[in-house]
């Protein structure tokens, strides 16, 4: 064998097999890293058109053999080459020898950046240790390629290699680098001292390194006297340097220590400099009485009182009348105007249902108690559609502030991304952070009323970290009047984002994870990447992340490219959930940022198209929404309608004209204009998430980008506390049953599966036995099924209902040779608690990407006596159609969520009604 070139590193299971299935010839091979243990590898073998997988296992000294069953002596090899050649014989215990390597291809032209193999996982990777070896190119010589970089304890053979690898390794890296007289040092240490290292604590490491940044102190040097001389000049008497340094300072000594004192002083000068001559100005002005240009500041716009709001509506087919909210008494007057008729008080809790009409955007329903128990409807029109969503958020808002609730149910959450363009931002951000400008956006009513929540993602920052933490809050606490607090800052190069929440909820705030990953040239530079924060808001799982992927028109498949790193790569949300796809491990994820995709037009078509405001052409040519119809990025993901022009590329100090040629080195590069600035989200099923506003400002023009803003009601939960203590009775059980279940994977393998059941309603873990069915007929698909026998009871930690209304299970398929997953699905509790099953069907997703579906029958069983539930703040609203009529009383004993008869918001998707994977039709033969 004269390459390694079949080693793929960290491609996921469902890529490997699509490679093998390519190759389509039997003792067709690859390895791969393993999924389910750090430091394995997974051997993926072609064999009568289906995929067999054998893990590879290191031993205590590094030995790697192949898993066998128990009794079995396993044969153990030095190298993972060494290992492939034994098995290229017959008669080794696999289904066939391994005959033909499927070599790792190189990137095509559309990823744009070198390298895309030999990438590393940057952050938060749950496969795949740092140590693990490099990818080779079909031209290198495997039987130098050691297992793992060995630690101090290995045996001496193992380290023969490391230098002759070492040395490889940075020759391809300096290819035709500038600092190729820099790294004539590091080859130097490579080649006679790296070995020597293992024991010395990396001593010859820091000789090489004090020797290749010689040169960097008299750069150092020159720069600090200059900073110095300026310093002086407004604060002679003072020094960062210490006089036992000074003559240090002046020498060219190598010492590392020396080194990085002097950077340490380069950033003390840098970071004190505005200060020191600030405050010399202000000293001057006051002793001499000087007098300073003052700019003109426009005084902060005043949040318009809400204890009284009034909306005139229509009543009927003519009559007018006006509505009164009374935020501080809780009350609605209804006022007929010109019929002579009294005012009608209604006070909140009065209030039984509002109701949205979805066919008439300006219409609502209000339903109320009277005191004959009997309940009264009244409909009314608004002017428009904002006016509309005005009041019913000011009842809403109402009905929170009177509520008797010790924990929030209901929360607000802004979200805004913007790419700033390497330039400072303007005075005032306020029309970014109250939601105005272009679009969908909030009526004056609702525009400084503050949110619970505010995350805010920039590209392109040029600030520093504190410096633009410092101006959020102030802009903030000018706007609302409230002292935010800072729940996490994140940043990558000039990627950032921040988490700010209100001074009450910052206990609430738990669990607090930040990550970051990058995604520029070869995966190493973070000029493009993305940042996360993920939280705990009481029981309430967050994760938001901020992102810059790959520019240019055709680098289509390198965003998607980076998008999938992202979701590999990125470690936020519970440890414990690490083998489950990003996106279903938090009950909210917001993803946004510049997700640079372009629109596919001439851009003399879509300038026509803007001017006309003629948006949904431009949309059917969007690269993001194409790219999301073929299931490539943001699977189930949501996205508010897009009302609102392109936000990229404008001409800097207006947003009048787009400036769409851009002079490169390389030629006259075109950018379209497009909705490069966009913001998503995915909710687990069953919860309430609203996007009330998505737009852009219209008077922000110090970059080329508009800043993007989207606002979100959002249902929260808290720590559930039973009415009746533990231990205060016999203790009844809540059970969670399952009839059946059958999944549909799409893979060539016919390994034997089983389904782990995570949830946090759970003591631990539960596993189902293995599959009693299985049919492999169709080419490129397996389907398995499950019997209620082989599938657990589960038993929540607590038997509430209105506890398990709120929870879910997490689902992963697993094959039993592998331990490695093959997709995970959400699957709400609430939506089977009955007496009898409830039918499921949903996809299945693993990194990112579809791999499959499960449908089956499953049951909830709640205890007599723990049946008792309650209406949530946001259930009072619902969404209805025009020939929709309400239930005519309120019911007696609330019945769960599930059998309320409510509408979502066309913002969100329509839960499915039927299959609709089509492995499904394939298999039960319908056409």
């Amino acid at each position: 064998m004269a390459a390694a070139g079949w080693y793929h590193r960290d491609i996921s299971q469902v890529v490997a097999e699509g490679l093998l299935a390519k190759a389509g010839r039997d003792g067709s091979f690859l390895v791969r890293d393993s999924e389910s243990v750090k430091g394995a590898y997974a051997l993926c073998l072609l064999f009568q058109r289906h995929v067999y997988t054998y893990r590879i296992l290191p031993d205590d000294e590094g030995l790697l053999s192949v898993q066998t069953i128990q009794g079995i002596q396993a044969k153990c090899f030095r190298t993972l080459p060494d290992l492939i050649s034994a098995y290229q014989h017959p008669n080794n215990g696999l289904v066939t020898p391994l005959l033909h390597p499927v070599h790792w291809a190189r990137p095509d032209e559309d990823s744009g950046e070198p390298g895309r193999g030999r990438r590393l996982c940057q952050a938060g990777s749950e496969e795949g240790p740092a140590e693990l070896v490099p990818l080779l190119t079909d031209g290198e010589d495997a039987r130098g390629w050691g297992h793992t970089v060995p630690c101090p304890g290995a045996p001496l053979s193992s380290r023969t290699h490391i230098p002759q690898q070492l040395h490889q390794r940075l020759q391809e890296q300096v290819h035709s680098s500038p600092a190729s007289d820099f790294m004539g040092f590091m080859a130097e240490y490579l080649t006679h001292h790296v070995q020597l290292d293992l024991e010395a604590q990396l001593r010859h490491l820091s000789t090489a390194l004090a020797t290749a940044c010689r040169a960097l102190h008299s750069e150092i040097d020159f720069t600090l006297a200059g900073l110095e001389i300026l310093a002086r000049v407004f604060d002679p008497p003072v020094s960062p340097r210490s006089p036992a340094k000074e003559q240090g300072f002046l020498s060219s000594d190598p010492d590392l220590e020396l080194l990085l004192n002097k950077i340490s002083a380069v950033n003390h000068l840098l970071s004190s400099l505005e200060k020191k001559v600030l405050k010399s100005l202000q000293e001057m002005v006051t002793r001499h009485d000087l007098a300073l240009p003052r700019l003109a500041v426009a005084p902060p716009p005043a949040a318009r009182p809400l204890a009284v709001q009034n909306f005139e509506v229509k009543v009927g087919k003519s009559q007018r009348a006006a509505l009164t909210v009374d935020m501080e008494s809780g009350t609605v007057t209804v006022t007929k105007q010109g019929s002579g008729s009294a005012e009608e008080v209604i006070p909140q809790d009065k209030i039984l249902q509002l109701i949205k009409y979805q066919s008439v955007q300006s219409k609502v329903r209000l339903v109320c108690a009277r005191d004959n128990q009997k309940s009264l409807s009244r409909d009314f029109i608004f002017p428009s559609a904002r006016k509309r969503e005005a009041f019913c958020q000011l009842l809403q808002l109402m009905k929170i502030q009177h509520s008797n609730l010790d924990e929030p149910e209901l929360i607000s959450v802004y979200v805004g991304t913007w790419n700033m363009g390497s330039t400072p931002p303007p005075r005032s951000l306020a029309s970014w952070l109250t939601s105005r400008g272009l679009g969908h956006t909030q009526d004056e009513t609702m525009a400084c009323i503050p949110h619970d929540i505010y995350v805010i993602g920039t590209q392109e920052n040029s600030l520093g970290d504190r410096e633009w933490v410092e101006f959020l809050c102030a802009s903030l606490k000018t706007l609302m009047a409230i002292d935010y607090r800072v729940v996490a800052l994140q940043c990558l190069w000039s990627i950032k984002i921040v988490v700010l929440v209100k001074p009450e909820h910052q206990r609430r705030i738990s669990h607090v994870h930040t990550s970051s990953v990058k995604t520029g040239i070869a995966n190493t530079l973070g000029n493009k990447g993305a940042v996360g924060v993920s939280f705990l808001f009481n029981g309430t799982s967050f994760g938001f992340i901020n992102c810059h992927l790959a520019s240019g028109s055709e680098k289509t498949h390198r965003r998607n490219q980076n998008y999938s790193d992202i979701l590999h790569s990125l470690a936020l949300g519970d440890k414990r959930l690490g083998g489950f796809d990003l996106t279903l491990r938090f009950t909210h994820l917001f993803w946004f940022g510049d997700l640079n995709y372009r629109l596919d037009m001439d851009v003399q078509d879509i300038l026509t198209h803007v001017v006309k405001k003629e948006f949904q052409a431009l949309l059917a040519v969007d690269q993001l929404s194409l790219e999301r119809e073929k299931n490539k990025v943001f699977l189930q993901f949501s996205e508010g309608d897009i009302s609102f022009p392109p936000t990229y590329r404008y001409e800097r100090g207006t947003r009048d004209t787009y400036v769409w040629q851009k002079s490169k080195p390389t030629g006259m590069r075109i950018n379209v204009p497009s909705w490069c600035d966009r913001i998503l989200w995915k909710s687990h099923p069953e919860t309430h998430v609203v996007c009330n506003s998505y737009g852009c400002t219209d008077d922000i023009v110090t970059s080329d980008h508009s800043p993007v803003f989207a606002t979100f009601e959002v249902g929260v939960t808290s720590q559930f506390v039973p009415k009746e203590a533990p231990g205060s009775g016999p203790e009844a059980l809540a059970c969670i049953e399952w009839e059946s279940i059958e999944v549909i994977l799409k893979t060539t393998s016919r390994s034997k599966c089983y389904i782990e059941f995570h949830s946090y309603c759970l003591e631990e873990v539960q596993r189902s036995g293995e599959n009693t069915f299985q049919n492999c007929d169709i080419p490129g698909f397996l389907k398995l099924g499950w019997s209620s026998k082989h599938l657990p009871v589960l038993n929540p930690i607590l038997p509430d209902l209105e506890y398990l209304g709120d929870q879910h299970l997490l689902l992963s398929i697993k094959g039993v040779e592998s331990c490695e997953s093959y997709g995970e699905c959400c699957l709400a509790v609430r939506s089977a608690i009955g007496t009898t099953a409830q039918q499921f069907e949903t996809s299945l997703f693993h990194r990112g990407e579809e791999t499959g579906s499960v449908r089956g029958w499953m049951r909830v069983r709640v205890p007599r006596g723990r049946c008792g539930t309650r209406e949530r703040l946001y259930e009072w609203i619902s969404f209805e159609e025009e020939d929709a009529e309400p239930a005519a009383e309120a019911p007696m004993c609330p019945k769960p969520p599930p059998q309320r008869l409510r509408s979502r918001p066309r913002s969100l998707p329509e839960p499915a009604t039927g299959y609709t994977n089509p492995a499904y039709f394939i298999f039960e033969g319908v056409p």
